[in-house]
């Protein structure tokens, strides 16, 4: 698909409108239960051979108890207080190696990247499991309301995380930057989303979009998937449709992309099928602070030419990086 067809489809969709009238109280009393755990955290120097960074494993307390790990890239050279970027992951998968952040990092960047609770990575989840359960993770929860959805307190770490790193010393807190990919971009929007002074935001493709439109966008070819397993198993005729779209209105990013007040740049795959750029469209709709949409016609749900590079310009050019 070519980038006018797209917009001329999409362009002025702005999602399905089901945004429930407790939404706002609901994410105010999350970041509540938040801000009373404080925002204690540890730090263990892994050892990895560089002349550029230190690296240090962040550690912290979550939620319901779960133990949280972080990568932090720390640059050696450079005066402090120094800008951040928090790093987000795509669903099931990990914050990989620490050597892909030494290069940012080596600009005089703080890369933080964090394991998601229960997923690739080591981070807990809290529940009867202690490490990964790695999928099913947007259905856990459903059956029991909208304050036990597994993403609610995965929401929840993104901003502990990001709360954190507002206090250290070492971070220049007017100089935040969140970045993700498919699930990590919808947890970078979510960042500044619960925390609004993170300066900008890079995403691509996000997940967790317009559940409603998904399901009947092929749901069986998205990352969606797991609602057609659940209706499959647990409600074949659909009874209980409604009841469940509107417990996934509270973790649907479109509602909380309106409190984003950094700047939002964007790339899009307009063959993508498993997050549908027109659920993406529902997103960027709500959103305020859009600069800059980069699409790729010939693209799917994969790595994109030239964003690393956009990316790295934009930071120089707006003056993160100084």
């Amino acid at each position: 698909m070519l980038k006018d067809e797209a917009i001329s489809k999409w362009g002025n969709y702005k999602g399905s409108q089901k945004k429930p009238v407790d939404f706002d109280d609901f994410w105010d009393k999350a970041k509540a239960e938040v801000d009373s755990l404080g925002t204690e955290y540890q730090l263990e120097q892994i050892f990895l051979p560089s002349k550029q960074v230190d690296c240090f494993l962040l550690t912290f307390r979550g939620v319901g108890g779960s133990k949280v790990s972080c990568q932090m890239v720390y640059p050696k050279k450079y005066m402090k207080p120094l800008p951040a970027l928090l790093q987000f992951h795509g669903y099931h998968s990990s914050s990989g190696d620490w050597s892909d952040k030494i290069g940012l990092a080596s600009e005089g960047v703080i890369v933080f990247a964090m394991d998601v609770r229960g997923q690739g990575g080591i981070s807990e989840d809290g529940s009867s499991t202690k490490y990964a359960t790695l999928r099913g993770h947007l259905i856990r929860g459903i059956e029991e309301g909208a304050e036990n959805l597994f993403y609610r307190s995965i929401f929840q770490d993104v901003y502990q995380l990001t709360k954190i790193i507002m206090t250290m010393p070492e971070v220049d807190s007017s100089r935040i930057v969140s970045y993700g990919v498919s699930q990590g971009g919808a947890l970078a929007l979510v960042c500044a989303a619960l925390m609004p002074s993170v300066s900008k935001v890079f995403v691509q493709y996000p997940f967790l979009s317009d559940y409603r439109e998904a399901y009947r966008l092929d749901v069986n070819q998205s990352a969606y998937e797991e609602l057609a397993y659940w209706f499959r198993q647990r409600d074949p005729r659909h009874q209980r449709e409604d009841e469940i779209f509107s417990t996934l209105d509270y973790i649907d990013i479109q509602y909380l992309v309106p409190r984003i007040e950094g700047e939002i740049y964007w790339a899009m795959a307009l063959d993508d099928s498993v997050c549908h750029p027109k659920t993406q469209f529902a997103v960027i709709n709500q959103a305020k602070t859009i600069q800059e949409i980069l699409f790729y016609p010939e693209y799917g749900h994969e790595y994109l030419p030239q964003y690393q590079d956009f990316i790295r310009k934009k930071l120089f050019e707006r003056e993160v990086i100084l």
